[in-house]
């Protein structure tokens, strides 16, 4: 760990996680370099290997980063809200997640080789923070859902985290994927984040 203050350390960290982050509004993961990311910094390419080793650490700081935010919002869920009707639950929970297109984009990519490619400590960081939003949906489910079991808990759990990891690609389709369904004869029917996420929700409450 380089020798400065903890404010700017954490300062350059999150410069390098926001520079990795506007690359991957236009480019994919394959694409992006350390060398790109360092010229969309204001300090030198050498400085970030201070912080990060591998590109792969650098992308799973942005998923760490998009799960603190969507846990932001989970919490407003929990603390602003009573009384919820499973309908009402499944839109406040499908309208987090639309609102998170970027950690729905990191959760379809490889997120095997992100783990695999970074430092212990960083993923137990990163951990962390995915922990969290396991535990922030318990919390909603047993607040406004206290007639189900842990064991139905534990399930929606392990049915509705593993879905989100297919959200993105069924979403996200460009004019390219339309077509090939289209000259494939596949009658598909095109849903936004909230559209899927929702009908989801309702089906597992």
């Amino acid at each position: 760990m380089p020798k400065g203050s903890p404010e700017r350390t954490a300062a350059r960290k999150e410069e390098i996680i926001s520079a990795c982050e506007k690359l991957y509004q236009t480019m994919s993961f394959k694409d992006i370099t350390l060398k790109e990311i360092g010229n969309e910094t204001s300090f030198s390419r050498p400085t970030i290997y201070n912080y990060y080793q591998t590109k792969e650490e650098i992308f799973l700081a942005l998923f760490e980063r998009e799960y603190i935010r969507w846990n932001e919002e989970l919490q407003s869920v929990l603390q602003e809200n009573e009384k919820l009707s499973k309908e009402e639950l499944a839109e406040k929970l499908a309208a987090s997640i639309a609102d998170r297109e970027q950690l729905l984009k990191l959760l379809a990519m490889n997120t095997y080789d992100m783990e695999a490619n970074s430092r212990p400590e960083l993923l137990a960081s990163f951990k962390v923070a995915y922990g969290q939003s396991m535990k922030n949906v318990c919390k909603i489910l047993k607040k406004f859902c206290p007639e189900k079991t842990e064991q139905e808990v534990q399930d929606f759990i392990y049915v509705f985290f593993p879905f989100m990891f297919g959200i993105y690609p069924y979403t996200a389709v460009t004019d390219k994927q339309r077509e090939a369904m289209k000259q494939a004869n596949v009658d598909y029917v095109y849903q936004s984040i909230f559209e899927i996420t929702d009908n989801c929700l309702l089906k597992l409450l």
